[in-house]
């Protein structure tokens, strides 16, 4: 469920600013590593894929 997903999301982000500013910056490989503390913060209940679209759209 996207609503229950997004917190999660922005936490994680918040958490890395680092990593966000890498990403901007065109390390890619590190939306990887953002939908992979979001499925730990989840304990793998969220789906992958969603998870994926909904990191790389707050990345953006």
């Amino acid at each position: 469920d996207p609503s229950k997903i997004s917190p999660i999301i922005d936490e994680v982000i918040a958490k890395n600013p680092d990593n966000v500013a890498k990403f901007k910056a065109g390390n890619t490989k590190l939306l990887g590593f953002f939908v992979g503390q979001v499925l730990k913060a989840t304990g793998g209940k969220a789906n992958p894929k969603v998870v994926n679209e909904l990191v790389s759209e707050k990345l953006k």
